[in-house]
């Protein structure tokens, strides 16, 4: 268990322009964005106790973060 929150910055450090022109032109992918920055904190909290929740639910809350993370990363792929 990592208590690092996983930035996509971080994940995708030479895709940071095309993660930024993507989220000004495609609604979707921005919102895909949105949805991955709230699941990692979410793990994040997790993570450190901020917001204690069960293994299970944290578990769930970082495969969400996973599939996101695929979805952003194809949509990077196509870009």
């Amino acid at each position: 268990m990592s208590n690092t929150p996983h930035e996509l910055h971080e994940e995708f450090p030479d895709k940071a322009e095309a993660i930024h022109a993507l989220k000004a032109s495609d609604a979707h992918f921005a919102r895909l964005v949105d949805a991955y920055h709230d699941a990692n904190r979410a793990v994040h909290r997790a993570e450190t106790r901020v917001e204690p929740v069960s293994d299970e639910a944290e578990s769930a809350l970082r495969q969400k973060r996973m599939r996101l993370k695929d979805d952003i990363w194809k949509a990077l792929q196509v870009a």
